[in-house]
C-alpha cells in the first residue's frame, strides 16, 4: 500500500523534499524589497583605512572575515559584501584582532550575536546532525525507493 502511494506520488515527494531543503517558498510581499542601502561614509572610511599593528594581524583578520557569512547578504562573506552590516562586522573583527583576541573568541562573539548562521562550516553537534547527515539519509532513502520501484516493475 505504502509503496504504491510512493510510486504514484514520487514527484510530489521530491518536490516536498526540495522545498523543505530550500527553506520553503517566500511570498513576494514578505521579501525585502530594499536593494541598496546608503552606508555611513565614516564607517566605510574606517573599514577601508583601518590600521593594524602588525601585518600578520591584517592577514588573520582578512582570513577570519572571509570565513564569516554576512547576516544580511547570506551568500557572501564579510569581505565580499558591501552591505552596511558587513562593513560594521568587518570593522568589529578588525578591532578585535587588533585588541589581541583569538579567532575562537571572535567567532564566539559573532555566533552569540547572530547564531551559527554566520559560520560557513557549522559545528557538528546534536542540533546540526540533520544538516550534516540529512543528505546522506535522503540519498539512501531515494536509493531504497528506486530499488523497490524497479524491483516491483521487473
Amino acid at each position: 500500500m505504502v509503496n504504491s502511494i510512493v510510486a504514484r506520488n514520487w514527484r510530489l515527494l521530491v518536490l516536498a523534499l526540495f522545498i523543505s531543503w530550500w527553506g520553503g517558498i517566500v511570498p513576494v510581499h514578505a521579501q525585502n524589497t530594499q536593494v541598496f542601502v546608503a552606508a555611513d561614509t565614516d564607517l566605510i572610511e574606517s573599514v577601508e583605512t583601518f590600521q593594524f599593528r602588525f601585518a600578520a594581524d591584517q592577514k588573520r583578520a582578512i582570513a577570519l572575515s572571509k570565513s564569516l557569512r554576512c547576516p544580511q547578504c547570506q551568500n557572501q562573506n564579510l569581505i565580499e559584501s558591501n552591505s552596511p552590516v558587513a562593513k560594521d562586522l568587518r570593522l568589529k573583527v578588525y578591532q578585535m584582532v587588533n585588541e589581541g583576541k583569538s579567532d575562537q573568541e571572535i567567532v564566539e562573539y559573532m555566533t552569540s550575536r547572530f547564531g551559527d548562521f554566520v559560520l560557513y562550516k557549522p559545528k557538528l553537534e546534536p542540533s546540526t546532525y540533520l544538516l550534516w547527515w540529512g543528505p546522506i539519509l535522503l540519498f539512501i532513502l531515494f536509493g531504497f525507493i528506486a530499488y523497490f520501484s524497479i524491483r516491483k516493475q521487473i
